[in-house]
């Protein structure tokens, strides 16, 4: 832990905290403040340890915030965009809000890899595309989402989705969002129909995980709204927090009928228990099919809520997740040691 502070390494954000006992201060592993010597340092499994322990946040890293959760400036303007439903923002407006439009470019392109304009023009062509989808007529969207003509509409919708306006009612979109947790930021997907992915945002299989859902769905990925996104934030809070230990959330898991039915035994560990892959394939009544079950497991598109941690190797080791061994451990390590709550 010592070696992966000097190191900021940002693999073990959310493993633990660090308390500098010659501040009072603790700190995220990240943190760019200056390095304490090794004799110098407490290290805690949470930010509710090293606060019980007296240790204060620290005011560089800000170790009770999720790692690139919103400042509290842009988070009243999210709001605003939403329950106003505004769908154009220029750089005056943000001026007039006391914002500085170089600074929340500046934070989108980090967080979210695009500028705060195209985050705004993507919001608004997931709104036309609903529209258009279920019933509205393609220049009532256009005008409705603010665009001044016809042509420059048909232009923005085609260059985010792939496909012109007129083909909407037999396209679909997914909507994404990145989701916050303790062990890094997610990507979650979903349409009207449920959440469709949830994987972390470094999972090296990501991009071939949204291919196949481009499709498997006959889709586009564009950043939005959805309804289940609430829900599933919440839901999965409450998991972290150690107050849920089952998910109640619709899922499309669209796949072959072999990775279905993986898929839905992964759902039936109990939370707190582990199974090897013998122990799934013999679940599933097909005790030989030990390697597919594998490649469904790492096949799944819904971590945590569709359990694939939950499943080790015969002989009690960690093996093939996605997401990092060391992300394994801890989800285990969360439930196992709360199993009794």
């Amino acid at each position: 832990m010592y070696t992966a502070l000097l190191n900021k390494d940002s693999r073990f954000e959310g493993i633990f905290f660090v308390g500098v006992k010659t501040t009072g201060v603790f700190c995220r592993p990240t943190c760019n403040a200056r390095k304490p010597k090794e004799e110098n340092v407490d290290f805690f499994s949470s930010a509710k340890e090293a606060l019980q322990y007296g240790y204060r946040p620290c005011k560089v890293c800000h170790p009770l915030q999720l790692n690139g959760e919103a400042p509290e400036w842009l988070k009243v303007l999210i709001k605003e965009i939403e329950e106003k439903k505004i769908t154009r923002l220029t750089n005056v407006d943000l001026k007039e809000r006391k914002i500085d439009p170089a600074r929340i470019s500046r934070w989108f392109k980090k967080y979210h890899g695009m500028t705060f304009q195209t985050y705004l023009r993507l919001l608004r062509v997931n709104k036309a595309f609903g529209q258009i989808k279920y019933g509205e007529k393609v220049v009532e969207s256009a005008f409705d989402m603010g665009y001044d003509s016809l042509s420059g509409f048909a232009e923005a919708f085609k260059k985010s989705t792939g496909f012109s306006s007129s083909k909407s009612k037999n396209k679909n979109i997914i909507s994404v969002t990145r989701i916050l947790t303790p062990l890094g930021p997610m990507l979650a997907g979903a349409t009207d129909n449920g959440i469709c992915l949830l994987e972390f945002v470094d999972r090296r299989m990501i991009e071939t995980q949204i291919k196949r859902l481009k499709r498997l769905l006959n889709a586009e990925f564009i950043p939005g709204t959805n309804k289940h996104f609430d829900e599933l934030d919440k839901q999965l809070k409450e998991y972290f927090e150690v107050k849920r230990k089952v998910f109640d959330l619709p899922l499309l898991l669209d796949g072959t009928e072999f990775q279905q039915i993986v898929w839905k035994e992964l759902q039936k560990i109990p939370y707190g228990s582990t199974r090897s892959y013998e122990q799934q394939a013999i679940a599933i009544k097909n005790p030989k099919a030990i390697r597919a079950v594998a490649r469904a497991n790492g096949d799944n598109r819904i971590a945590i809520i569709v359990p694939c941690h939950r499943v080790i190797g015969k002989d009690g080791k960690l093996v093939g997740y996605g997401g990092g061994i060391w992300r394994k451990q801890f989800l285990l390590n969360l439930e196992k040691n709360n199993l009794d709550k």
